[in-house]
């Protein structure tokens, strides 16, 4: 039986912050629209949280039935280890769903904005088949699609919606800033794995694109997030702020290009989240100033 410490490890809490990140710039861009609202941030705040705790789980289930993670460089997985049964695993990520079911109805209520309902039930399919499934798309090099537009473009612009029923260009800009970040962290953690990945037939991106290539592809995300809200600098200067973002990318990229252990891209992981989210508070800043 896993204790509660190996459950909050299971969670993922290195991966949070890039929940949060989505409904601060989005929130960010509907306060810029007159829509702020708080309690529909809230709302929205749940929905991914939940969501993004929901698919670790999912993740750790189906990866751990399958065998992916009989061998594994990175943190603890429940089922794999077999800290805790696989159906135990499946129901917390099942419950997970069901909390951001719940507060995505209320959210979607609230405005009155029903047709967001489609794109919930598409939110909660793409968490679970990620790796759930007969043919999980995140084995087929999908993976950093999905995340990319699920906690980019629908988190984001869904949060800002939600608010104002409208978007910006500023808000777009923060949408794809906020997916490619969250899409470099997912690129960092295959490219960790790429050994074990390729040796049971889980064809990721980083698997596909080969070593070399997936790392640089990493540098590439997160430079294209820093540098887009520079766009609207002329309306609003103080987006000029994203760019102290880029000096907390600077380690991570470096520890991506040069490392030769894959132990010591866990890291990367962690410091991509904080990146983040310190993007995601100075695109707000920058935004609202």
């Amino acid at each position: 039986m896993a204790t509660p410490a190996q459950w909050i490890e299971g969670a993922r809490l290195r991966t949070l912050p890039l929940a949060i990140a989505p409904v601060i710039v989005g929130s960010a861009a509907a306060a810029e629209l007159g829509g702020f609202h708080l309690g529909r941030a809230l709302l929205a705040l749940v929905v991914s949280l939940a969501l993004q705790i929901g698919v670790n789980y999912a993740n750790d289930y189906s990866d751990g039935i399958r065998g992916t993670d009989d061998v594994r460089v990175g943190p603890l997985r429940l089922t794999g280890s077999g800290a805790a049964p696989a159906a135990h695993v499946k129901r917390a990520a099942f419950a997970c769903f069901g909390v951001a079911i719940l507060a995505g109805l209320a959210l979607v209520v609230w405005p009155g904005t029903w047709w967001l309902i489609v794109v919930g039930i598409l939110a909660v399919a793409a968490a679970w088949f990620y790796t759930g499934g007969k043919k999980p798309y995140g084995y087929l090099g999908l993976g950093e699609v999905f995340v990319f537009i699920f906690f980019g473009l629908v988190a984001v612009l869904g949060t800002t919606y939600t608010q104002a029923l409208t978007v910006s260009g500023e808000a777009w800009a923060g949408a794809i800033g906020c997916g490619l970040i969250s899409t470099a962290l997912l690129m960092a953690n295959n490219v960790r794995d790429i050994p074990t990945d390729r040796e049971v037939g889980k064809h990721t991106l980083a698997v596909r694109l080969g070593d070399t290539a997936a790392r640089w592809s990493y540098l590439v995300m997160v430079a294209v997030a820093v540098l887009l809200p520079l766009l609207f600098v002329g309306e609003h200067p103080w987006l000029a702020l994203v760019l102290l973002a880029g000096a907390l990318a600077v380690k991570p990229a470096l520890t991506m290009l040069r490392s030769t252990e894959r132990r010591d891209l866990i890291p990367v992981l962690k410091l991509t989240g904080i990146l983040g989210l310190v993007y995601s508070v100075l695109f707000a800043v920058g935004l609202l100033v």
